[in-house]
């Protein structure tokens, strides 16, 4: 692996390795050829009990409120593998990782590899630089998404609502679509729109697709579900 790429890995995630050995072996994979016993599998290990533990400190510590099962929802949608493959490709990681010829056929990596390299990403910077700069990254990379855990919570999750509203009223279930979005690769913003029966309705911006969507699905639930109800609120064309 070429320093250029470690170097470019480095600008994406915001920190700079002491030893770079970390983050090389954070980015290959098992099945990579010619490097012996090396793969990022013992730090994925590494970085799943760090992350975990970062989350869990920082909702125990910020949301006093809370019971212990609405702080172990919150954390369980957090760290999904799912909500992890999603941030790592967010952070283009499958143009840094090295993998075996088999997968290089595949016109995209697995989602289990994207969720493990940014595991073995946290576990990397964490053997490098400590727990500090491993808390930076997680939580500004999680910043959206525990942000619309939390509004799931405190709003009644309005895509639930919206769900049920939209299939008694219209016999649809809400759609979203991403119309828009700003900011870097690793740190992007996102305008969502809703979608019910082929008419578009209200579109918000959120740090995550997820949170967008809550905010879209709040906006046009508390339309329709308002004064004027269904009638005339739909955009009518659609996308």
């Amino acid at each position: 692996m070429e320093k250029q790429t470690l170097e470019a890995c480095e600008r994406r995630i915001g920190y700079k390795f002491q030893n770079d050995f970390w983050l090389y072996k954070a980015l290959t994979h098992s099945s990579s050829k010619g490097n012996g016993r090396l793969s990022n599998e013992r730090l994925e290990f590494l970085g799943d009990a760090v992350l975990g533990m970062v989350v869990s400190e920082h909702l125990f510590t910020s949301f006093k409120d809370r019971a212990e099962g609405e702080l172990t929802k919150i954390k369980s949608c957090v760290v999904s593998r799912a909500m992890l493959a999603e941030r790592s490709k967010d952070f283009g990681f499958a143009s840094f990782i090295s993998v075996g010829k088999g997968m290089l056929e595949n016109s995209a990596l697995p989602a289990s590899v994207m969720a493990n390299v940014m595991e073995a990403i946290i576990g990397a910077i964490f053997s490098d630089g400590g727990i500090e700069p491993a808390r930076r990254f997680i939580l500004d990379m999680l910043a959206g998404e525990i942000d619309a855990a939390v509004a799931d919570q405190d709003q009644g999750n309005y895509k639930s609502l919206l769900q049920q509203f939209a299939q008694r009223e219209f016999s649809s279930t809400p759609t979203y679509k991403v119309i828009g979005d700003a900011g870097p690769d690793h740190d992007k913003s996102f305008l969502v729109i809703t979608m019910i029966a082929g008419q578009r309705y209200e579109c918000a911006w959120g740090r995550s697709k997820k949170e967008a969507e809550q905010r879209a699905a709040e906006l046009t639930y508390l339309i329709l579900s308002g004064p004027l109800g269904s009638a005339g609120q739909a955009l009518q064309s659609s996308m």
